[in-house]
């Protein structure tokens, strides 16, 4: 009987999160086509999509942390049955992630003008501004588009995102042919190029989606309570308290990422280019992970709804288990191939050199990077984002980024200090949240018990 549940939650699990890995996965190999595309035109503007790159992906995922709000509250609530509040919640969204991307836009474009300033290689930067400013217009479509795939991911449809994302992710791909080498008769952009194959897919993205969600007879009941001028202040504090850490989380995971990119520029340009091919690639993995964090997240916050704090618990951990065998497959595929992987980017012999050192400590850092970003799935299911938070601050910020920073400049490691500092950053992350959620649902189960043996 146990093993048979597992495997219900298994295969529950599975058809859940599967769609957001494949969509996950559509955007990831998007910039995987970027880069391999950008590497053909050399190291220096390769080096220069990693540091806009590392810039823009910093304030882009503040702001899918914040849309992620919408999941866990919609979750709950249509585990509630509760039909009117799953529209509400999604208005209240649709104002706060608008008026986020307009914030967000505006800091990109007041932070552009001091990549000058972050001492790095002056080609690069002459590169990496202009670029940067393309694709920082592609925010505000892609949070109208985090907003309707949230809602219809929290009501546990995860394949309508998933059509749209990999349809105009090709579109991507197709555009950074005809823009950054000039193909059919379109101007040869280069790195600028595909700035503009990001923001017009992202633009089609966004219609495509609203034009889904609002033709589809499946949402016509909620979004009948879908009404903007009759904002709740108390739903949008509720929202923000979860999608502001949220956010804090993401910046502080992706924000030691960005500065290990802005480290390696000090270090050289072949150093900044390795990095950029070796995360890119880690990247892959750790999108696909994050499919199973939502769908972590949607379960969670879905059996929370219904009170079935047992399952909830099983349904967690099952979870866990899933996420470690799947990053150790990766794991191992990074450390088999590493000598190999690096000739998809680029063809000079430093830089390939350098990223097949760096893939080791990505194939060491696999599992506790799947493990940590599904303890923040599970956990913002049970809209516990305050401790997480601070977690992933202690663990990059003071732990992980100085420790690299010594290693690499201290003890002259060089790119090698880096990356050891954030395996280490991750690796302490992932145990703190698998420990934060065992305590914190088991406090909820023996509520539970409290509760159905006390009398009436």
């Amino acid at each position: 009987m146990r093993f048979s549940a597992y495997k219900e939650d298994f295969t529950t699990t599975f058809s859940l999160a599967y769609p957001v890995m494949l969509s996950q996965l559509g955007q990831v190999m998007v910039g995987v086509a970027d880069n391999v595309m950008v590497g053909r035109l050399g190291a220096v503007p390769l080096a220069a999509a990693s540091l806009a790159n590392s810039i823009f992906f910093l304030i882009l995922m503040f702001g899918i942390g914040i849309s992620m709000a919408v999941t866990p509250m919609v979750a709950a609530a249509d585990g509630e049955g509760k039909t009117g509040k799953i529209g509400r919640y999604l208005s209240h969204g649709f104002v706060i992630n608008g008026f986020a991307s307009l914030v967000l836009f505006l800091v990109i474009l007041g932070l552009s003008p001091g990549l000058k300033w972050l001492g790095q290689p002056e080609e690069v930067v002459v590169l990496a501004i202009p670029y940067l400013l393309i694709i920082t217009f592609s925010l505000v479509p892609f949070m109208f588009f985090q907003t309707y795939k949230q809602f219809i991911e929290g009501l546990s449809q995860t394949k309508q995102a998933m059509y749209i994302t990999v349809l105009f992710n090709l579109v991507n791909v197709g555009l950074n042919w005809l823009l950054i080498y000039g193909k059919w008769g379109f101007p040869e952009l280069g790195l600028n190029g595909a700035g503009w194959a990001t923001l017009v897919s992202r633009i089609l993205m966004a219609f495509a989606i609203y034009m889904y969600v609002t033709r589809s007879g499946r949402y016509t009941r909620m979004l009948r309570s879908f009404q903007l001028k009759n904002l709740r202040f108390a739903i949008l504090k509720k929202m923000l308290r979860i999608g502001i850490p949220t956010g804090l989380q993401f910046v502080f995971e992706v924000g030691a990422f960005s500065t290990a990119a802005i480290m390696m520029g000090w270090i050289g340009i072949n150093a900044l280019a390795a990095h950029q091919i070796a995360i890119n690639l880690a990247s892959v993995s750790y999108m696909m992970a994050s499919g199973l964090s939502a769908a972590a997240m949607v379960r969670v916050g879905n059996q929370l709804g219904k009170n079935d704090i047992a399952r909830l618990r099983q349904v967690g951990f099952t979870i866990f288990g899933m996420v470690a065998v799947f990053m150790a497959v990766f794991a191992l595929f990074f450390l088999l191939f590493r000598n190999y992987l690096p000739l998809l980017y680029i063809d000079e012999r430093p830089v390939i050199e350098m990223a097949a050192t760096l893939l080791i400590i990505a194939g060491f850092f696999q599992v506790s990077d799947g493990l940590q970003v599904v303890g923040l799935g599970a956990l913002r299911g049970l809209s516990d984002v305050k401790v997480p938070t601070l977690v992933t601050l202690v663990a990059y910020w003071v732990i992980g980024l100085p420790l690299g920073y010594v290693l690499a400049f201290y003890l002259e490691w060089n790119e090698l200090g880096i990356w050891i500092g954030l395996l280490t950053g991750l690796t302490l992350t992932a145990i703190m949240l698998i420990y934060r959620f065992h305590s914190l649902s088991l406090r909820l189960y023996r509520q539970s018990l409290q509760k159905q043996s006390s009398p009436a």
